[in-house]
Formats: structure tokens, C-alpha cells, sequence
């Protein structure tokens, strides 16, 4: 556990623990054995955690990527990536850089939220995605995102993810997509890997998309 509270439980800090976990889910399910032998070693995926990296998660939201790094940057270059930074913009500045008034007003959220990050790494997952989501802007899928990614936390999921979704389509061979619900479900079984099995998903549904000629 690395001396972090048992209500956190495991947390994935390098390749190694990643490896462990996929040999845990190919060892349990013959399915994710076939989408592992398919993808190979799978990615840490570590990412900051902070109120910069839920910021940007705000910025990237039904944007292109290239759109949200631009974006991003002009942030950056102004010194508005931080709680005080937003809080020293108004709404007409924040859009000025290039946010829409809707995130402007997510950013001022974020930044009015005053969230203890040091405090969340030592919070249980529920109580990280309660207090993430009670923020305007953000939803639960960025939430579960940022506890598996940021937080490193080992058994989370985020089944409202449309690539997620589509790849446990393809490869338990569904009839559609499997909706949030139902794969939140499925993902029960790959407890307690499940921010593990997410990583082999994503690996997987590059992989497939390749295989199969889709940009």
C-alpha cells in the first residue's frame, strides 16, 4: 500500500504495477488475455493531479485536440492555469483568451471550488468523484478520469467512455454498444484492476481500429 490510508487502496505508480494488473485480468478473463496478447505491454498513463489538470479537462471538453492545446496554452502564457489566476480574470478576460462563455464560467467554478488536492490523494474514490462533480463543469466521467489517471488509483473505471464502450463491444462481441449502466457492470468482474482493464480497453480500441482501417 505504500503507507497510504487502506480506504485509498492501491495505487498504480509505475509500469510494473500496470503489468501486474493485466496479468491479474488475462489470468481471469480468457477475453482480456486475447485483447492483451493483441496490445502488449500497456501504459502507465500517470498524469499531475491539481486544479491545472481539471482545468485543462474543462478546456479539452467537445473541442479538437489541437483546438484545446492551443487553448491551453494561451492559459499558460498568461499565468491563468492556476486558482489565483482565474480569480484574477473576469468572465470577458477568461473568454478573451479563448474560452467560451460556458467554461469561462466552469473555470470561475473550478477556481471559486477552492478544492484541497493535497487532501483528495488521501480520500477514498467516492468521496474524490462527490467532490470533483459537485463543481460545476465537471462531470463524473472527468472525475473517474482524473482519480484513475491523476490519482493513480487502481480499481476505478470510467464506463460512460465512449471508446471504452465501443471496445468492449468488439470484444465480447456485443450486439451494440454496451451503455454506461451495463458497463459499469461488466466491469464488476475486473475488480481490482479495473483503472488497469481501462488502460488494456483504450490499448484495445487503438488496436482494433487500426486492424481495421479506422482513422
Amino acid at each position: 500500500m505504500g503507507g497510504q490510508p487502506l480506504s485509498v487502496g492501491r495505487i498504480i505508480r509505475t509500469d510494473a504495477d500496470v503489468s501486474e494488473g493485466a496479468a491479474w485480468l488475462a489470468q481471469h478473463d480468457p477475453v482480456l488475455a486475447r485483447a492483451y496478447a493483441a496490445t502488449g505491454p500497456l501504459p502507465l498513463r500517470r498524469r499531475p493531479d491539481g486544479f491545472g489538470q481539471l482545468l485543462s479537462a474543462i478546456v479539452s471538453q467537445q473541442v479538437s485536440t489541437a483546438s484545446a492545446r492551443a487553448i491551453w496554452g494561451r492559459l499558460q502564457d498568461a499565468g491563468v492555469d492556476t486558482v489565483q489566476g482565474v480569480k484574477a480574470l473576469d468572465e470577458a478576460e477568461l473568454r478573451a483568451l479563448g474560452l467560451s462563455r460556458q467554461k469561462a464560467r466552469y473555470a470561475q467554478a473550478l477556481a471559486a471550488a477552492e478544492i484541497d488536492f493535497d487532501a483528495l490523494r488521501e480520500q477514498p474514490d467516492d468521496h474524490v468523484i462527490k467532490t470533483l462533480t459537485a463543481v460545476t463543469g465537471i462531470g463524473v466521467w472527468t472525475a473517474e478520469i482524473y482519480v484513475m489517471f491523476s490519482l493513480g488509483r487502481a480499481d476505478v473505471f470510467a464506463p460512460g467512455d465512449l471508446a471504452l464502450q465501443e471496445a468492449a463491444r468488439v470484444l465480447y462481441d456485443l450486439p451494440e454498444r454496451p451503455k454506461e449502466r451495463a458497463l459499469r457492470q461488466m466491469a464488476q468482474n475486473w475488480s481490482p484492476w479495473r483503472s488497469v482493464a481501462a488502460r488494456l480497453l483504450f490499448a484495445y480500441y487503438r488496436h482494433a481500429k487500426q486492424r481495421d482501417g479506422i482513422s
